[in-house]
């Protein structure tokens, strides 16, 4: 079917940023952690660094659980409906954190029901996005999560600014409200385009007499290559995730920089986290999706364990900052793309799903790995070089994965 003349598809990706910038607010916990760790008299609830840390991991595997259900959810009742629930739930969670101002408001509001509305509204522009871009794919998923990592470089910022004027929890209650509205009156741009829909002046790709044009969540499961996938993608978020969660700790404890000058790292993670959705997208599209993982993967497993000679080389920790955001962007934009290359787009928005618990299970250990080797060593050596490593050995991987229907991706 040619291009729908009603609707101009790229609506959808204004949509799908505008909303991501609202759900890349979880990228900022870092700005949060060390507020929290201030005594009840200074403003804070006295949390270890574990226990701070702990909401930002839940709300990242609640956030990668819920892309399923809500992937599966909006394969059926379309993107609109779960995005609006979603929008709603990120609010409510935010607002339940900033009027219970403890523990367990955090780890409730913020944690599970902040992380259940951030999944549902995530897979929505993203699978929506694949649908109406199948000539674009690589490029079309990096905008359309280019927001989610640029989402920091605004709100690093503006919360670190409210922090400082009218409390952490006034901050949340804050946030909460401009989530809300914004997610909700975004999500009324997304739609489904229609059956057999095919953009204008591209012929889609001839696929083998024996290939699938598209798989259920079941039989992807019962595939090597998910697994595969699945590996590699756990490897890198849990070295991304762990840096973001605590970019601005590192940055104070390591660099010897300020609270200011760190929160300024948290906005250069997200400029390139960003950026790099987008470039690494783009440059998937004409290099392949492997090979183009390889390089990534390569280049944050170096970043990553050049992370110790930080206190030695203090500049570094801004090279550091830059490389690992732009890589760990990287593989946001490419796996929706390698999930609809690999196993189509009929039930994407599920498929990926299970493909995305990796990075929910990436942002429950890594934040959580590193705050815990930091109580019982007193540094992050340990956990700069476990992830480094994880991530080169995820770059050898990328060899032996081949698309079901045996051709290079």
């Amino acid at each position: 079917m040619a291009e729908e003349k009603t609707f101009n598809r790229w609506m959808v990706v204004v949509g799908a940023v505008l909303i991501q910038l609202c759900l890349g607010g979880i990228y900022i916990w870092s700005v949060f952690r060390k507020p929290l760790e201030k005594a009840i008299d200074e403003g804070g609830l006295g949390l270890s660094p574990s226990q701070a840390t702990l909401p930002f991991s839940l709300v990242l595997i609640f956030f990668a659980i819920a892309t399923i259900i809500g992937g599966r959810w909006q394969d059926k009742a379309g993107p609109r409906l779960v995005s609006t629930v979603g929008g709603l739930l990120l609010g409510a969670g935010l607002l339940i954190s900033a009027l219970g101002k403890s523990f367990p408001a955090l780890v409730i509001g913020y944690g599970i029901i902040g992380g259940i509305g951030i999944g549902f509204t995530y897979v929505c522009p993203v699978s929506t996005g694949i649908k109406w871009f199948p000539d674009k794919r690589g490029l079309i998923t990096g905008l359309s999560v280019a927001g989610f990592g640029a989402g920091a470089l605004i709100l690093a910022p503006v919360a670190n600014a409210l922090i400082l004027s009218i409390g952490i929890f006034s901050t949340f209650m804050t946030l909460g409200i401009i989530f809300l509205v914004v997610v909700v009156a975004s999500s009324m741009i997304l739609r489904n385009p229609p059956v057999g829909y095919c953009p204008l002046g591209w012929t889609p790709p001839e696929k083998v007499a024996t290939a699938k044009d598209s798989y259920s969540t079941g039989e992807m499961l019962r595939t090597p290559q998910f697994y595969s996938i699945w590996i590699m993608y756990f490897f890198g978020c849990l070295a991304g995730l762990m840096i973001i969660g605590q970019t601005s700790p590192i940055g104070q404890e390591l660099a010897g920089y300020t609270a200011t000058t760190a929160a300024v790292a948290v906005m250069l993670l997200s400029i390139f986290n960003g950026a790099g959705r987008i470039f690494w997208g783009r440059v998937s599209d004409g290099l392949g999706r492997m090979k183009t993982l390889f390089l990534m993967f390569t280049l944050c497993g170096v970043a990553m364990l050049l992370y110790n000679v930080i206190p030695a080389f203090p500049p570094y920790y801004w090279i550091g900052v830059a490389i690992v955001g732009a890589c760990f962007g990287g593989y946001l934009a490419l796996f929706p793309a390698v999930t609809a290359d690999f196993f189509g787009t009929k039930s994407i928005g599920g498929n990926y799903g299970f493909v995305f618990l990796a990075y929910g299970v990436g942002g429950l250990l890594g934040p959580q790995f590193a705050a815990r080797v930091l109580e019982a060593t007193g540094g992050y050596t340990v956990a700069f070089i476990v992830t480094g490593v994880l991530c080169l050995i995820a770059a050898a991987i990328t060899f032996a994965t081949k698309s079901p229907a045996g051709q290079s991706s």
